[in-house]
């Protein structure tokens, strides 16, 4: 008897002509996905997708490789017998005997015609089956158990106990987006997010060493290695900032400091994300979460560039935005202790509705090319993978 994890979907299965495009890539991501877990094939089946699964399959790293999967809904371990209803009788007999639960439903699927019996003749006969070997109780609206049972062709699957995912759209549907990727805590939730609207990111870090130390760089490396979990390939693009914050800081007066420094990282990121194929950037900020994230800041900071700046966490608090960072483990890497570029020579009381004329006239006075050029041709890029090729 073979067993199977069952894949359902949901925004997938809403995209009409262009569905069997987001399942195919649903189906690819967790071929990928679950590599060396002991899934030895991943099918198509009618608004679902099978993985096949091995007698020695590593059952816990299947549902966590599964559930950090973008794309699926919800998924069942399964088991796959002949297509008579015998069979079936005889593996809910071994696999009902020992949980307890007071009510049930069977929800069957004939989605081979050919089966001489229908649906509704399916879920009586199997009820009354059921009922008669466990004393519970048919509830159709809200039962302790649902059975499923789908009768797919030359085998019926039949399987219980929903385990819930995330959702989303399958990773590769969307657009390529850069993240900047500070190392605190918002902006791995952001790249996160973002993933999850079906765009691969690449993550960009800018530091200041060697004025400052190598945590931040460290930092951002362990986070990119974190979220390849969810996209399995991952560049990260370290930017030397150092020229460019030491510049401003001869040049300008301190309050304006942190929104000239986001507009040069914007610059940098923009001409980066092009040679990349990436359409958008992406930043972790939050709505007058902090003084350089106030609106008229945010207004400043964009109009140094031209591609699309999003920002999936603009309306969410610092609390929801810690509870996802702890729920896709980024958070105690975020927590660690760095020099961030972003902390470096930061005013005591930086402007808060910064002026777009008074961001022109400063910085006429900068050489705005030559430091983005320059920036641009000294980045290192690292590469992470997961899984890890064996």
């Amino acid at each position: 008897m073979d067993t199977h994890v069952i894949v359902r979907f949901h925004e997938a299965a809403l995209k009409g002509k262009n569905r069997p495009m987001f399942i195919r890539q649903l189906a690819q991501n967790l071929r990928r996905a679950t590599m060396g877990t002991g899934v030895t094939r991943v099918w198509l089946g009618h608004l679902f997708v099978a993985l096949r699964l091995s007698e020695g399959v590593d059952w816990p790293l299947v549902r966590e490789r599964v559930s950090q999967c973008f794309g699926v809904a919800k998924y069942y371990r399964a088991w796959q017998v002949p297509p008579d209803l015998d069979n079936v009788r005889s593996l809910l007999s071994g696999q009902l005997e020992h949980r307890t639960f007071d009510t049930f439903r069977i929800t069957a699927n004939r989605a081979d015609k050919r089966f001489p019996k229908t649906s509704l003749d399916i879920n009586i006969e199997l009820g009354a089956y059921v009922e008669a070997l466990t004393g519970a109780a048919v509830n159709l609206s809200n039962p302790d158990l649902e059975i499923f049972v789908d009768v797919i062709g030359k085998s019926i699957l039949v399987y219980f106990d929903e385990m819930k995912a995330y959702g989303g759209l399958p990773l590769g549907v969307s657009g390529q987006t850069m993240t900047l990727l500070s190392g605190g805590i918002d902006s791995p939730v952001a790249a996160w997010h973002m993933m999850k609207r079906g765009s691969p990111t690449h993550l960009i870090h800018f530091h200041s060493y060697p004025l400052v130390d190598s945590s931040s760089i460290e930092k951002a490396e362990e986070l990119a290695m974190h979220l390849s979990r969810y996209q399995y390939d991952s560049t990260l693009i370290l930017a030397p900032f150092a020229e460019v914050q030491k510049r401003i800081i001869v040049s300008t007066p301190k309050s304006y400091r942190v929104v000239l420094y986001r507009r040069f990282m914007v610059r940098i990121a923009e001409e980066l994300a092009r040679r990349h194929g990436a359409i958008a950037l992406v930043t972790g900020e939050s709505l007058a979460q902090v003084s350089s994230q106030t609106m008229e800041n945010i207004a400043a900071i964009d109009e140094a560039g031209q591609m699309p700046i999003l920002r999936p966490l603009i309306g969410f608090n610092k609390n929801e935005i810690i509870d996802v960072a702890r729920d896709i483990g980024t958070f105690d890497v975020s927590i660690l202790p760095d020099q961030d570029c972003c902390s470096l020579f930061v005013p005591a009381h930086p402007v808060i509705h910064g002026d777009v004329k008074v961001v022109h006239r400063l910085e006429a006075e900068l050489p705005v090319r030559e430091l983005v050029n320059s920036a641009v041709e000294e980045v290192k890029i690292r590469r992470f993978s997961f899984p890890t090729p064996s």
